[in-house]
Formats: C-alpha cells, sequence, structure tokens
C-alpha cells in the first residue's frame, strides 16, 4: 500500500476515535467548515522519497509546541533546516540515500517549558519538550530534551521505519538557541543558528561523534583531561608522530587542509575539557557551529549514513545457476555526487568496463560452468580507512552453466523508480533511472538534453551532469525506456551572492579600510525558490555558514579586533590587518555559486577623547596635551597640535593650516582640510578618506598611514619609519609626490561612503 493510502485511511480512522486519543490523524477540514485539530493530532508528510523505507536511512523531523495557526512556521523551519543539511557534506553527496518524513504534530500551547530560563512557563505539548533538559536546576539551559517514548509513538505512524532504520529529529518551537544529540536529536526550529544546530546533534545521534568543546557548562573551563586514550574517533592523547606510527585515530588525514579550516593535525581541547586531550582541526562543526564537519567527522559520518543502506540494492538472483543465454544485472545505491563503479569478473578475469549489467551471450563461453563475480563500490574521497571502505563494497556472485537454457520470462523494459523529479536537479548532479530487468534484454535508456540526444554507455543508468559543461540557465533533461519518458528539470545557473559592508573610513572597489569594528550582511539569490545558503570564510580559513548574527538571523555579521562575546563564546574576532574575505552561496539544487572576495584592512583606533569639539569653532585651536576630538566640526582657523598632544578628526572641515610637531597621535578620518598640513615626528599618523586642499608635508612619523585621501596640492614625505601606506585604497594627488610619496603620486581617491554593497555571482 502506498503511503498516501495509509494516510487516507488513517484519517478515516481518526474521524472514529475522540479527541483524546493518544496518537490519530486529523479528518480533512471540508471547504465549507474547517473544524480545528485537537492537540497531539498529527499528520504524516513524506518531503523526499527515494526508496523503500527498508532500504534507506529514514529521518523523521517533527514538531513540538507548534499550534495549528502555526504549521506553517513549522514547515518553513524544516525547510531551513533541511536545505542548510544538504548543502554540508556528507549529506549533499549521499542524499538520495535518505527518505525524509515530516510529522505535523498540533500542540495545544505555543512554545516549550522553560524557554529561555527556569522562571519560565511549563506548557503542555504533545513531546514535553524544554530547556534546561526539561526544566531540571541540575542540567544547562541550551539542552532541549523530550519525551523519547512520545517521540517514538509518533514516529511510528511512518510505515516502514523501525528505530534501526530511522533518526529522529524534533524541531522546538522556539529562537533560544539549544538542541541535544542522544539516541534523538532536538534542536531549536527558529534560532538564527538553529539549522546549524540540527547536523550538529546528528553528529551525536547518527555519527556517535562527540562534542569538541573545552567546556561544558558555556564560561567555565573545562579543566584537565586525566583519563586514558579516547574511545572518540577524533580525540586522541597521541602525538602526531604517534598516530603515524600507530597507524591509528586520524593518521591518514595529517598534515592535510581541513574542510573546516587550518590543517588537519593535534589540536588541544575536547570532550569538554581544555587541556590534556586533542582533536583533529582548529574548529569543525563539532567545535563552532558554522564550519563544516573536518574530514575526520566527515568520514564517520558517511560511514553511518551509508550503513543503513546496502550497497547492492538488488540483483539477479544468485541462488541457482544461471544460463549463458541471459543478462546478468546489479542495481547500485545512487549518490548525489557520483557514481558507484560496477566491475564483472569471469572465472578470475577481470572484464573491462564499468556498468551495471552484463550480456552472457557477448561472453562466448565455452561449454561447462563459470563463476561470474559482479562488484560495486563507493570511489568517495571522504573515506580513507579500508574497513570503512570494504563496508562501502559489495558483491554479488553467480554459477554460470552453458548447459541451461533460460526461460522467456515475458518482462517488458519499464521505469520503476528514479532521482525525484519533483524538484530542480543540480548542474553537476549524477541523475538515475531504474528500469526492470528482462532476462534477455539489456535495457535501453534513452537520454535527451534539451531535445538532443545524449550518448550513454551500454546500460546507461544514469548520466553525470557535470561531464556535460551545461551553460548557465535552465535546462531540460529526459529519459526514455519501454515507453515511458520521465522529465527534469535542470538547475545549471548559479546562485548570486550580494555583500554589504558598514561604512568603511576609504574603499576602493572591493578594497575597505576599517579602524573599528564593522558589519557584514550575505545575501544569497536564486532564480528559483527554495532556501539559499550563504558561506563566507576569511584568509582562506574553512567556509563558515552566514547565519546572520547569533542573537539575530535579521543582524549582520560584526567583526571586531576583540570580538563580540555572547554567551559566554566569541563571534567575529578579526585581528588588526589585511584580510581577503571570500562569499558564496549554495542554492536548493545544490549548486555553488562562483565565489567573491574583497578585502578589508584594519587598523589601530584613535585614542580615546579627553575634550570633544562639535558645531562651529572661529579662531585658532590649539591642542597641547590631551587628546582633542574634532566631530563633525567646523574651524575656521589654524589648529596646532603641541608635542605629546593628539588630535582626531572626524569628518567636518578645518579653514586653515594644520600643523603638528612631535604629537602623539594625529588622526584624519573623512575630514576636509582648506590648507597646508605639517607633521612631524608623529607617533601615530593616520588620514584616510581625507580631503586635502594644500600642500602636505609629512616628515619624521612612526609607519604612517595615508589612504583613501585628495591632495589638491604637492605631497611630500621623507624621515618617516616606513613609506606611507595606502592599505590598496590609492590616493588622488593633483600635485607632485616627492620623496617617500613619489610612488603615491597617482591613482583613484576611494572615499568614505555611508554603506558599500557589492553583487557577484
Amino acid at each position: 500500500m502506498v503511503l498516501w493510502e495509509i494516510v487516507q485511511d488513517m484519517r478515516k480512522l481518526a474521524a472514529l476515535i475522540t479527541a483524546a486519543a493518544l496518537l490519530h490523524v486529523p479528518v480533512a477540514a471540508t471547504p465549507a467548515v474547517a473544524a480545528a485539530a485537537a492537540p497531539g493530532a498529527a499528520t504524516v508528510v513524506p518531503v523526499q522519497v527515494t526508496g523503500p523505507p527498508a532500504k534507506r536511512f529514514n529521518l523523521v523531523v517533527m514538531g513540538d509546541g507548534y499550534t495549528e495557526a502555526e504549521q506553517a512556521k513549522f514547515r518553513a523551519d524544516v525547510d531551513r533546516h533541511l536545505n542548510v543539511m544538504w548543502s554540508i557534506e556528507p549529506f549533499k553527496s549521499y542524499r538520495n540515500y535518505v527518505n525524509v518524513y515530516r510529522i505535523d504534530i498540533v500542540s495545544g500551547e505555543s512554545g516549550v517549558s522553560c524557554d529561555p530560563g527556569l522562571d519560565a512557563p511549563r506548557r503542555t505539548t504533545p513531546l514535553s519538550m524544554g530547556f534546561w533538559g526539561r526544566c531540571n536546576p541540575g542540567s544547562v539551559q541550551r539542552l532541549i530534551t523530550m519525551d523519547n517514548a512520545a517521540a517514538t509513538r509518533y514516529a511510528d505512524m511512518v510505515t516502514g521505519t523501525t528505530s534501526g532504520n530511522r533518526q529522529i529529529l524534533a524541531l522546538a518551537n522556539s529562537g533560544t538557541y539549544g538542541g541535544a544529540g542522544g539516541s534523538y536529536a532536538t534542536a531549536s526550529g527558529s534560532n538564527s543558528m538553529s539549522a546549524l544546530i540540527s547536523p550538529h546533534e546528528l553528529g551525536h545521534s547518527l555519527g556517535g561523534l562527540q562534542d569538541e568543546y573545552d567546556y561544558y557548562q558555556r564560561g567555565v573551563p573545562g579543566g584537565a583531561y586525566t583519563g586514558g586514550e579516547p574511545g572518540s574517533a577524533h580525540h586522541t592523547l597521541l602525538t602526531e608522530q604517534q598516530m603515524r606510527e600507530q597507524r591509528r585515530k586520524w593518521w591518514r588525514w595529517l598534515g592535510e587542509p581541513s574542510e573546516s579550516g587550518g590543517l588537519i593535525g593535534r589540536h588541544e581541547g575536547g570532550l569538554y575539557y581544555t587541556s590534556g586531550v586533542w582533536r583533529p582541526s582548529e574548529h569543525s562543526m563539532m567545535k563552532t557551529l558554522g564550519y563544516y564537519y573536518d574530514q575526520v567527522g566527515r568520514e564517520v559520518m558517511t560511514q553511518r549514513i551509508t550503513a543503513k543502506t546496502a550497497v547492492i540494492q538488488d540483483a539477479t538472483p544468485t541462488a541457482a545457476p544461471v544460463g549463458a543465454d541471459r543478462v546478468l544485472w546489479v542495481e547500485p545505491m545512487r549518490p548525489v555526487s557520483h557514481s558507484l563503479t560496477t566491475t564483472w569478473s569471469v572465472d578470475g578475469r577481470a572484464l573491462p568496463g564499468d556498468r551495471d549489467t552484463l550480456d552472457l551471450r557477448t561472453l562466448g563461453l565455452a561449454p561447462g560452468t563459470h563463476t561470474v563475480t559482479a562488484t560495486v563500490a563507493d570511489p568517495t574521497g571522504f573515506v580513507r580507512d579500508p574497513a570503512i571502505r570494504a563496508a562501502l563494497t559489495g558483491t554479488r556472485t553467480w554459477t554460470v552453466d552453458t548447459a541451461l537454457t533460460t526461460p522467456p520470462d515475458g518482462v517488458a523494459v519499464e521505469i520503476v523508480s528514479s532521482t525525484p523529479t519533483d524538484r530542480p536537479v543540480g548542474r553537476t548532479d549524477v541523475v538515475h533511472v531504474e528500469t526492470t530487468h528482462p532476462a534477455a534484454e539489456v535495457p535501453r535508456i534513452v537520454w535527451r538534453l534539451d531535445g538532443e540526444q545524449v550518448e550513454q554507455a551500454e546500460g546507461g543508468s544514469a548520466i553525470d551532469l557535470g561531464t556535460l559543461g551545461l551553460t548557465a540557465g535552465a535546462h531540460t533533461l529526459t529519459a526514455t525506456a519501454g515507453g515511458r519518458t520521465l522529465t527534469w528539470e535542470v538547475d545549471a545557473e548559479l546562485p548570486a551572492t550580494a555583500y554589504e559592508l558598514s561604512r568603511p573610513l576609504a574603499r576602493a572597489g572591493d578594497t575597505y579600510v576599517y579602524n573599528g569594528p564593522f558589519t557584514m550582511r550575505l545575501t544569497g539569490d536564486d532564480d528559483r525558490d527554495g532556501y539559499v545558503v550563504s558561506e563566507s570564510r576569511v584568509d582562506g580559513d574553512g567556509w563558515f555558514n552566514y547565519f546572520g548574527w547569533p542573537t539575530s538571523s535579521e543582524l549582520p555579521w560584526t567583526f571586531s579586533e576583540q570580538g563580540t562575546v555572547i554567551d559566554s563564546l566569541v563571534y567575529g574576532k578579526l585581528p588588526r590587518g589585511r584580510h581577503t574575505v571570500e562569499y558564496r552561496s549554495i542554492d536548493a539544487a545544490g549548486n555553488i555559486g562562483k565565489a567573491g572576495s574583497f578585502t578589508v584592512t584594519t587598523i589601530a583606533p584613535p585614542p580615546a577623547c579627553t575634550r570633544t569639539v562639535t558645531g562651529e569653532h572661529r579662531g585658532p585651536l590649539v591642542v597641547a596635551d590631551g587628546v582633542t576630538c574634532l566631530d563633525e566640526a567646523r574651524v575656521t582657523g589654524p589648529v596646532t597640535v603641541r608635542a605629546g598632544a593628539a588630535l582626531v578628526a572626524t569628518g567636518g572641515r578645518i579653514t586653515g593650516a594644520l600643523s603638528a610637531a612631535n604629537p602623539a597621535a594625529v588622526h584624519l578620518l573623512g575630514t576636509g582640510v582648506q590648507g597646508a598640513v605639517t607633521v612631524s615626528g608623529a607617533k601615530e599618523l593616520v588620514i584616510v578618506g581625507a580631503d586635502l586642499r594644500g600642500a602636505a608635508l609629512l616628515t619624521g612619523s612612526t609607519a604612517p598611514i595615508l589612504s583613501g585621501t585628495t591632495v589638491k596640492g604637492a605631497l611630500a614625505c621623507s624621515g618617516n619609519t616606513a613609506v606611507p601606506a595606502d592599505l590598496g585604497v590609492p590616493n588622488e594627488l593633483s600635485g607632485a609626490g616627492a620623496g617617500q610619496c613619489a610612488k603615491l603620486a597617482h591613482g583613484v581617491k576611494g572615499g568614505a561612503y555611508e554603506a558599500v554593497q557589492h553583487l557577484g555571482e
């Protein structure tokens, strides 16, 4: 019985039982009267079905604390969680190994218990979910647990799934950060980071991975680990040399660039301990949400996902000898990113080619019996452990007797399953079909792309779109066999990503200068519906999911020199200096957009003000001591900065000459000066985005900065400890450049802007 028939029968049954029943599927509303669903009512919705539940890993996603009026919110939360998961390996490549079922559970109350604190209301919900480990003062706030027995009863509604072939993921109707991973995984549904909590918790529940945190209670160091060698695949006491010598733990990956940034090596901290135990990467998903699994965790997750399926789904029966007048076949599993390889041998002799069928009639077998073996293997680069790779290999062996005659089986070629056709496929996906298997015929599948036939090898049951060099845009792919044609939309249009930065001191193209915190907003855009995942990385480190700001997805990401502490964790720490930030997006079809980049140079902030001048100031201004700040001030008259004093001018204008001899600091930030500028012996000299209408003489200062500035007169620099740096944002000079500033005599002014935006692929 197909799933929709089961759901219809359950709906009929639900009409006969009372609202007090533990579990039921509500009666579908009639057009005239929409009856309210009773609390606890549930509906099973297949989100993605790639094969029979018994032959797949089944992810069952259910919600708690979503009222009937909030079911649309639950659907949106699930969509976001899944699209983020499909952007992360190995879920991305092995998506076809997974069936996804959503269970829409109606709650009588909105929200879950103890959210966000122990003093928050206790709510009556179908799964009894709650923060603080269901309101346990001895727990931690972010731990969301539930009534596992209730979750099991709901999951049992998905026919064909069992505890052995499924994973429950329960989402709480909450915007508070939290989740848990054990037998079942939980996560808050709508926190800015919640879609990253899900794969982290699945790392626990499905992969058996451990936390790489160096604390248990945030803000409280975990102390030193004193136990023996951990059983965890990604924690160790061994040195890198010992790992190599003993061939243990992640020795096969040592020294490689980590998928989550940096190099795979030996990084101290993990298992909730600060010292005495080591992990493979500086940061990965099991330590810092936003990054990918590193190769060690990815290998484990690949093993666990594939172990829920069989490498060979079906094959010609092997129990009895077969005749030499027939076709043998195997049906391998079908990853999205690549094809499994199928090789054949006859009496130990390997046959050339990679195909899922073997026509014995073409072999000219000598009279007698022969042994034919098909070996299906997954060539993924995600696995290096031979034991795991062996589990990704399957064989079938037949005895072929040339004296046997295969009787007609009357089987006609017919398509029986395929890559789902109800959603677009990506431009590099491997698309497949499965057919019936007549004993005397190799099924012929005709593939066409935009109406043109694509040549495939014998038994070409799959086509790798990545080899076709598709042009950008939409394409139509068809497969025809046995009189039936399937059609897929191919989304070959890459998503675009826009970035927006807060106001810089100066800018030239995609190069920016800041002297303090700045914000970055990424916006992914695609030509089709579906959640778009955006990412960024800094200086070639790991790609990091852009989820906005931890406190709200509506707020942009903030970079600062010390970072921002939120709930005892540091976000957005960016050391002072020059950095390259790359950005890209991944669309719902799995297409990864071309990465764009911008360059940011952060410099020291100005000294703190001891005196601030705003508005109009007429007459001479002498800065004798301390730090005088001109904040959008308009000074008419000369400005003099004496030895040891500091001037910080932000915006505004000085109509008169500016002179400073041995000052502690001079910062001209977006300021106009109508007169000569003479600065000598400054310990700090920063002129960025300024407009100097007279000549400028800069001498004897320490590492001066002259960036994105217009100088209408001559510019002479000498005796400075370094040539004045433009930080990648050229200056515009009308007069001659002399001395150390000779090379700054040409360029285009950068200038400052309220906000800067850029749209790239």
